[in-house]
């Protein structure tokens, strides 16, 4: 389906593929870090809940070691049987759902992003004109996840593959700068081992502070 460029874009026309089918190699033998503890309930949901007020068109987890049942949180679980060919596998795998039901636009998030928020995903949208928008998360200094991709762009991200993915795509769209705390991604049990650290001395809670887990 063609979207017309002046289509508005909001969260109901709009799938949440949300990635949470890494492999964890970063992080040591512990079958995924999604699993482990944060602030009272696994790491990988912590995006899950965080967004279950923002009306998207349909939701969607792509899985693969993950213990996790995200189909309470309203998700359509869907399976990555190929993880070791990168997050591009488990984008394909959502772009193909979004092109089946007519959605406008998907938005990519990181399941291991604990502290992303609804507010800054409405943001988002807000900063969206068309189909042709990308839009894209920012601590000032870098463009990263969560990212708003508009329907023009489903060709291109049903074609990528391995773990470059859509870098390019997304340094050259638009960004919307948030707290760095909000957007610190867990790899390590050590950035974990931080970030609770981080959580329980809110002054360090600062670009700077935040920035110390990289």
């Amino acid at each position: 389906m063609n979207h017309p460029v002046s289509d508005p874009i909001g969260p109901e026309h709009t799938v949440l593929i949300l990635l949470a089918a890494g492999r964890s190699e970063r992080f040591g033998d512990v079958g995924s870090k999604l699993d482990e503890e944060f602030l009272g309930r696994p790491l990988g949901l912590h995006v899950a809940v965080a967004l279950e007020g923002v009306p998207f068109m349909e939701r969607l987890a792509i899985t693969n070691r993950a213990t996790l049942d995200y189909t309470v949180y309203g998700f359509t679980q869907l399976h990555n049987d190929d993880p070791g060919e990168g997050m591009s596998r488990s984008v394909r795998l959502g772009v193909e759902r979004a092109r089946e039901i007519g959605a406008r636009a998907v938005m990519v998030a990181l399941a291991d992003m604990p502290r992303v928020t609804a507010t800054h995903i409405l943001r988002i949208f807000d900063a969206a004109d068309g189909a042709g928008s990308v839009v894209a998360s920012s601590d000032g200094s870098e463009a990263m996840p969560p990212v708003l991709f508009g329907a023009d762009h489903f060709d291109f991200l049903a074609s990528l593959t391995g773990e470059t993915g859509a870098k390019g795509l997304v340094a050259g769209g638009r960004h919307v700068i948030t707290s760095p705390a909000e957007l610190i991604d867990v790899d390590t049990a050590e950035d974990l081992a931080r970030l609770r650290a981080l959580i329980h001395a809110p002054e360090a809670l600062t670009r700077v502070g935040a920035r110390r887990l990289g």
